[in-house]
């Protein structure tokens, strides 16, 4: 994946907050939209794994507003478009340029925050919608979010209460490291935009049809995270024609082998291999994210067909 090193970085989408710790006490609030568990680690989920060996053997899932009640799509939150409301100084200076962001793991996150939200700017345009931006926050060790205080063991995650992506880039080594995924700037890039598909869903109002009861193979949770999945491979798909603010392509070129990456790091967090990793076991019935091929099949149902309307795991199998 090769950005254009001239193409212009908007850092006040990505806020750093590392070695900021949370601001305040209060414990996990279990009100994360979505996103990837570390093995031992705790967050909220709907189909983001609670504690990820606690996980696998059927620890009910939650999707909160931060308060106790059930988010549900725009009424999650009152805070409208935060584009460009947070700035992080020391990302403003060093990521300026498509040429940072070649080089820089920090820059790398803004510009495919920037093509990410970019793309789904012009998408929701194009149906005469606003798209309200999302913050994505880089955190290390701990930091205070608006579905409760959560520790770099979660993962990256989406809490629709503030709708913020939290990501500790400790995560890029766990995803080699833990989940055996082969890593790389494409495997990161797929990592942030299943993400802000999670975003989309708290928009569209899909986040909330995953029940806090529900988990298994078929279930309303796996259904959510798969769709993110195929968001996901959407965005790659028009990646590589989604311009900066000025109307310079911010990533130049996508390979074979970029691709290849997204597909292994979306099978090494298939529920069936952390499973078969951490309990040996492989037990359908308590998914929260689904298979390994199917994590794959809907990636690349966003890639190949760049239609949105292809993306529904919710009509029929899955």
């Amino acid at each position: 994946m090769q950005f254009d090193d001239d193409a212009r970085l908007d850092s006040g989408q990505v806020r750093d907050e590392r070695g900021s710790g949370p601001a305040r006490g209060g414990g996990l609030g279990g009100g994360f939209g979505g996103g990837f568990g570390l093995p031992g680690g705790r967050g909220g989920l709907i189909g983001l794994i609670l504690t990820l060996i606690a996980a696998v053997v059927g620890v009910p899932l939650a999707l909160t507003d931060g308060s106790g009640g059930t988010s549900n799509a725009l009424s999650s939150s009152s805070s409208g478009d935060v584009s460009g409301t947070v700035s992080s100084g020391s990302l403003a200076a060093k990521c300026r340029t498509g040429a940072d962001a070649n080089v820089s793991d920090d820059c790398r996150v803004v510009a495919i925050v920037n093509s990410v939200q970019n793309y789904w700017t012009g998408f929701f345009a194009a149906d005469n919608q606003k798209y309200p931006r999302a913050q994505t926050v880089i955190f290390s060790g701990a930091t205070r979010t608006g579905c409760g205080t959560a520790t770099s063991a979660v993962g990256p995650f989406y809490c629709p209460a503030d709708r913020t992506v939290y990501l500790d880039l400790g995560f890029w080594q766990e995803l080699k490291t833990k989940f055996g995924a082969r890593g790389g700037p494409f495997a990161q890039a797929y990592v942030l935009a299943h993400e802000y598909g999670h975003h989309v869903q708290n928009l569209t109002g899909a986040l909330g049809q995953s029940q806090s009861s529900q988990q298994g193979a078929n279930s309303g949770a796996v259904r959510v995270e798969l769709q993110a999945d195929c968001y996901a491979g959407l965005w790659a798909h028009y990646a590589t024609t989604t311009k900066d603010a000025y109307g310079r392509v911010l990533i130049k070129d996508l390979t074979k082998q970029d691709i290849s990456d997204g597909l292994d790091a979306a099978a090494a967090v298939g529920d069936d291999r952390i499973q078969a990793q951490y309990q040996h076991r492989v037990t359908p019935e308590t998914w929260t994210h689904g298979s390994a091929a199917q994590r794959q099949k809907w990636f690349l149902t966003g890639y190949q067909t760049g239609d949105f309307r292809s993306c529904d795991t919710f009509s029929g199998s899955v």
